[in-house]
């Protein structure tokens, strides 16, 4: 036992949740990101001013997210640079095969495959033929063997929250959005779970919500200690840099989570916010206004596919209210209501 630890240890090889359910998805999201999310972006910018360069540029960006998920993990879990560059074919065997649940596939798969070729790096001297083979060769086995099942699985998952929120588009609504709203705060990667559950429709407007009444929520209540830094790195970056200030004292996570109790049926019921654009932007919110702009992107798709008309004054009040207004004022409200009672102290939002 004591060898195998010893082994494990001089490999890399760390068997934790924070190796595997967070820096792992964390780097998984921003391979997405890289690829498929500023691919669409650039994509519809060039579709809009009618530049083929950009058209061109974003296709070519889009089409390697696999490899760059991929990459991305391995790069989290310290893979030396043989198994690093060996991830790429797996990641795009993995995504291949597992269809509309590639990123959960590629996820599972490439820790696997980035694991095992961890174990033989430089314990060969034909390290430059054994390493990349053991690599390619697992992720490709195990991508046939599981990746259409896995990416079936998620697909399944996601499309089952997104039938049950047209069902109960209510209760659903709350639901998905303080969820997926808490998810961004917490130290893991909402932005990969909506990516990993191809979340998108009503479901993906909750998840923008409740992301976006996390960040604007909390740069809006501790304006008062962080000043205008604070509101940009928090409304435009990440409400995760709040987790000290929220294990100090949870009551401080209570503004942003009743927003998005409030804001993510809003969503849903009145003003009907969709996500059809790229999945994994219904877990970025208002960082970057990716959020924002996979909404937008999503009208376009819809009016293209010849499901919605037009972009009407209704669909901007909506994005306005649900994205940025709403979550600022009852953060604030809710927030100043705990200060009153002593629920949050002066400095208890200080990052």
């Amino acid at each position: 036992m004591t060898h195998t630890q010893e082994f494990l240890k001089r490999k890399d090889i760390e068997f934790s949740a924070r190796r595997y359910g967070i820096d792992a998805m964390s780097a998984m999201a921003q391979g997405l990101f890289a690829s498929l999310l500023i691919g669409t972006i650039i994509e519809t910018i060039g579709t809009q001013t009618g530049i083929d360069l950009l058209i061109q540029a974003g296709g070519y960006a889009k089409s390697v997210a696999g490899p760059a998920m991929a990459v991305s993990i391995g790069y989290a879990l310290h893979a030396p640079s043989l198994v690093l560059f060996s991830l790429i074919a797996v990641g795009a065997a993995a995504n291949g095969l597992g269809g509309a649940g590639g990123p959960l596939a590629v996820y599972m798969i490439a820790i696997a495959a980035c694991e095992l070729g961890k174990m033989v790096s430089k314990e060969t001297k034909v390290d430059i033929l054994v390493t990349p083979a053991v690599t390619i060769l697992a992720g490709t086995l195990l991508s046939v063997l599981f990746a259409p099942y896995i990416g079936k699985a998620a697909s399944s998952l996601g499309g089952l929250i997104m039938w049950a929120t047209d069902l109960q588009p209510f209760f659903m609504g709350m639901i998905v959005s303080a969820v997926v709203g808490i998810a961004l705060t917490l130290p893991i990667s909402s932005a990969a779970i909506c990516a990993a559950l191809g979340l998108c429709g009503l479901a993906g407007g909750a998840a923008v919500a409740g992301c976006c009444a996390q960040m604007v929520g909390f740069a809006v209540m501790s304006w008062k200690e962080n000043g205008i830094g604070g509101l940009v790195s928090q409304g435009l970056g990440t409400s995760m840099l709040q987790m000290p200030n929220i294990i100090k004292n949870p009551r401080t996570w209570l503004p942003p989570i009743i927003a998005s109790l409030i804001t993510g049926p809003l969503a849903t019921c009145v003003f009907h916010m969709q996500n059809n654009g790229p999945a994994v932007a219904s877990g970025m919110g208002t960082c970057g206004l990716v959020g924002q702009i996979g909404v937008y992107t999503g009208w376009l798709n819809d009016i293209a596919a010849g499901t919605k008309a037009a972009i009407t004054i209704n669909d901007w009040m909506g994005m306005a209210l649900i994205c940025f207004i709403l979550p600022a004022v009852i953060s604030y409200i809710v927030c100043e209501l705990e200060r009153r009672a002593g629920w949050i102290s002066e400095g208890d939002l200080k990052l």
